[in-house]
C-alpha cells in the first residue's frame, strides 16, 4: 500500500471518530471496565433525586456525598434502612449499598442504572470504585442537575496492586502536591502510592530519635543544573535546597490516602542511596573519618551504609519510626544501584564475608538485606525491594519491584517471590521523555510515548501458569532528577498514569489503544484541563510527524483534548493561535518536485500547547 492510499485510509477512519464516540463501548471510563451492557435511555440528576445508603459513615458514602456537595448538588441523603417510604419516591434515588446478597470480586462493584434509579453495589474498596466510576459518567448539564447513561457495569481490577511512585528526595513536594497526586490515583483506580522519601540527594522524612537525619540530610547545599555530565562544565546553582516531612504531616497525608483505599509503601533506601543519611551520621560508613555532603549532583554515589551492628541498631530505630507511623503490609528498602568500591576497600567488611561464609560483596548485600528482613518481619511486616536485592541470593519473604527489564521480576517469580512490574524498558518510567521530538522539556532521558507505557503487558509469557500467579501488580515511576515543580510534574505524569492505570485495572482482552487515546482520553483531558492541571497536550491525531509521496492529500485532524483547537500553517513557520484554525479536512495539491510542510499545534481552551507536528509531503 502506498503512502496516498495510507492517507485514505486514515481519512475513512477519522471520518469514523465521531460515530464511534457516540458508540464508545466503554462509555467513556477509564480504566475501561470488565464489561458494559448498554442501555437507551439516562437517569436525570435533579435537586429531588434523593441519595440513599445503608452505612452512611462507609469512605466511599462520605466521599460521594462530599463530591456532590462540592459539585453544586443539593441532594437528600438518606439511611435506606430508616427512609419514610410515604415521603420519599425510591423512582428517583441512587443508592449505595454494601449489604447484598450477590457475590464480587475483591474490589469489585456492580452499578446499574436505570431511567428511574441507579444502584451501586459493593464491598469495602470496590464501593468506592465503583463512585469514582459514577463520577466519571455524571455529565453536569445546569448547577445541580446531571444525566448518567443508562447501563449495567461489572467491573474489578486485573492486579491487586496498582501502584504510583513519587521521588520527593531529589526534588521536594508539599502535602498539598501529595494529596492532589492520591485524588488522581483514586480517580483512576490506583490502590499503592510508592513514597520515595530518601535518597544521596535528601532525607525527607523526620526520625525523632535521629533528628540530624533533617537537619543535615535534608539539606543539600547546591543543585544541579541541567543534565549532570560529572565533567568540570557542570554547574550548580549555589542555593541550599531543604525540605522535609513532619510526622504530622506524614499521619495526614496517610489519613487522606485511607479515606481513598490507597496504601502508602514507605521508601527508606539502604545499602546504597543513603548518602545523604552518612552525611548525617558518618558512623555509618566505612570510613566514618571521611568528609561527607548530602549529594549535589545526579547519579549514585559510591558511599553506602556499613554493615555494622551500630549500622543495624540505627536502622532498626528509624524503620520502627517508620512502621509506627504507616499501617501498611509494604516497608520498602530499595536495595538498587549499591557501589561494592567501600566495601572491598573495608577491613570490617572483608571479614565479615569470610565470618559469615559469603562469597563476594553481592553476598554481603543479601546479608544486609536479610537481616533488614527479618527485621520488618519481626514487627508483622514485608519488605519490598528492587530487583538488585537478587544479588547474592534473595531474602526468604521479600517482594522484588523489578525494574532493569523484566530478568528479575521473572527470575523472582520462579522462586515463588511475589512480584511487582516496573521495567523503565515497558515505558513505566515517566522520567523519560514522551516523545523523540527535541521540543519536549529536559528529562533524564530515553523515550516513553503514551501507546508505549499503554502497550505493557505485566505478566511475562515464559513463566508458568502457577509462576504468573506471583506477577501482583505494576506500577509506572517518577524520578525527580529533572523535575523540580509540581507544574512538570503533573506533565510527565498525565495522560501517561490514566494508559498505566489501564494496564493495571483493565482485562488484557479488554484494551485498545484507538478507543482509549481518540474515544475516552480527549473527555478527561478536557476535565483536567478545567480543572487547573497541567499536562502533556498530545498532537492532533492524524497529525503526527511523518514523510509522504504523492501529488494531493486529504489531511483529517482530530483535536486530542475536546473543545481544544487546532491550528496550522503550510509556510514552514511553527503555527500559533494568530495562525488559521483547522476547521475541515484539507485537500493539499503539491507541485511536481516540490515539499511542502503541514504543521500543526494543539491549543486547549486553558491554553496549554502541544508540541508542534510536521508533516513532510513530497512529490
Amino acid at each position: 500500500m502506498n503512502m496516498k492510499h495510507k492517507l485514505l485510509l486514515l481519512l475513512l477512519m477519522m471520518m469514523s471518530a465521531g460515530a464511534f464516540a457516540q458508540n464508545d463501548p466503554y462509555l467513556g471510563i477509564i480504566p475501561a471496565p470488565v464489561s458494559v451492557a448498554k442501555s437507551k435511555g439516562e437517569f436525570k440528576l435533579t435537586p429531588e433525586t434523593i441519595i440513599l445508603v445503608d452505612t452512611p459513615d462507609n469512605k466511599a458514602v462520605r466521599f460521594f456525598t462530599n463530591y456532590l456537595k462540592k459539585s453544586g448538588y443539593v441532594n437528600t441523603v438518606l439511611d435506606v434502612n430508616q427512609v419514610d417510604r410515604k415521603k420519599y419516591s425510591l423512582k428517583n434515588s441512587i443508592t449505595l449499598s454494601l449489604n447484598f446478597k450477590s457475590e464480587l470480586p475483591a474490589e469489585g462493584y456492580q452499578l446499574t442504572i436505570s431511567e428511574n434509579q441507579v444502584f451501586l453495589e459493593g464491598r469495602g474498596a470496590g464501593l468506592f470504585y465503583g463512585v469514582q466510576t459514577l463520577i466519571q459518567l455524571l455529565h453536569a448539564s445546569n448547577p445541580g442537575y446531571g444525566t448518567i447513561p443508562c447501563a449495567v457495569i461489572k467491573d474489578h481490577p486485573r492486579f491487586p496492586y496498582r501502584g504510583m511512585h513519587l521521588d520527593v528526595a531529589r526534588h521536594f513536594f508539599d502535602v498539598d502536591f501529595i494529596k492532589k497526586y492520591l485524588d488522581l490515583m483514586a480517580e483512576y483506580k490506583l490502590n499503592n502510592f510508592h513514597w520515595h522519601l530518601t535518597d544521596d540527594h535528601g532525607w525527607r522524612i523526620e526520625i525523632k530519635k535521629y533528628p540530624k537525619l533533617t537537619e543535615i540530610g535534608g539539606m543539600r547545599a547546591q543543585t544541579k543544573i541541567g543534565r549532570a555530565t560529572g565533567g568540570d562544565s557542570d554547574l550548580y546553582d549555589n542555593t541550599p535546597y531543604s525540605g522535609f516531612y513532619t510526622q504530622e504531616q506524614i499521619a495526614e497525608v496517610i489519613h487522606y490516602a485511607e479515606d481513598r483505599y490507597i496504601n502508602i509503601v514507605p521508601e527508606i533506601e539502604m545499602p546504597g542511596h543513603s548518602l545523604a543519611a552518612i552525611a548525617a551520621y558518618p558512623a555509618l560508613s566505612c570510613d566514618p573519618e571521611k568528609p561527607y555532603k548530602v549529594g549535589e549532583t545526579w547519579g549514585v554515589s559510591k558511599d553506602v551504609l556499613c554493615p555494622t551492628n551500630e549500622t543495624f541498631t540505627m536502622i532498626d530505630n528509624i524503620l520502627l519510626e517508620v512502621m509506627e507511623l504507616f499501617p501498611g503490609k509494604y516497608i520498602h528498602i530499595g536495595g538498587d544501584e549499591c557501589p561494592k568500591i567501600a566495601w572491598k576497600k573495608s577491613d570490617f567488611c572483608r571479614r565479615l564475608i569470610s565470618e559469615q561464609s559469603l562469597n563476594d560483596e553481592n553476598g554481603l548485600q543479601s546479608y544486609f538485606v536479610g537481616r533488614i528482613e527479618k527485621y520488618v518481619n519481626s514487627q508483622g511486616r514485608t519488605i519490598i525491594g528492587w530487583d538488585e536485592i537478587l544479588e547474592g541470593g534473595l531474602a526468604p519473604h521479600a517482594t522484588v519491584m523489578s525494574w532493569r527489564g523484566e530478568g528479575g521480576g521473572i527470575a523472582a517469580a520462579q522462586l515463588g517471590h511475589d512480584v511487582i512490574m516496573t521495567p523503565g524498558s515497558g515505558g513505566l518510567y515517566f522520567d523519560h521523555a514522551q516523545s523523540k521530538s527535541p521540543q519536549e522539556p529536559l528529562s533524564i532521558g530515553g523515550n516513553a510515548p503514551l501507546a508505549k507505557t499503554y502497550a505493557y503487558e505485566p505478566v511475562p509469557a515464559v513463566l508458568s501458569a502457577e509462576q504468573q500467579k506471583h506477577v501482583i501488580g505494576v506500577q509506572a515511576n517518577l524520578w525527580t532528577e529533572y523535575i523540580a515543580t509540581p507544574e512538570k510534574a503533573e506533565y510527565m505524569l498525565l495522560p501517561r498514569m490514566m494508559a498505566l492505570a489501564e494496564v493495571g485495572w483493565t482485562p488484557a482482552a479488554n484494551k485498545d489503544f484507538r478507543n482509549f487515546s481518540q474515544e475516552r482520553l480527549a473527555h478527561h483531558l478536557a476535565k483536567l484541563d478545567a480543572a487547573g492541571f497541567d499536562f502533556r497536550v498530545p498532537v492532533a491525531y492524524g497529525a503526527e510527524d511523518t514523510t509522504l509521496a504523492g501529488n494531493q492529500f486529504n489531511v483529517v485532524l482530530v483535536p486530542p483534548v475536546t473543545g481544544a483547537k487546532i491550528h496550522y500553517t503550510l509556510d514552514g513557520y511553527a503555527p500559533g493561535e494568530t495562525d488559521l484554525e483547522y476547521k475541515a479536512p484539507l485537500l493539499l495539491t503539491i507541485p511536481e518536485h516540490k515539499t511542502l510542510h503541514l504543521k500543526t499545534i494543539t491549543i486547549t481552551p486553558s491554553g496549554k500547547r502541544s508540541i508542534v507536528s510536521d508533516i513532510k509531503m513530497e512529490n
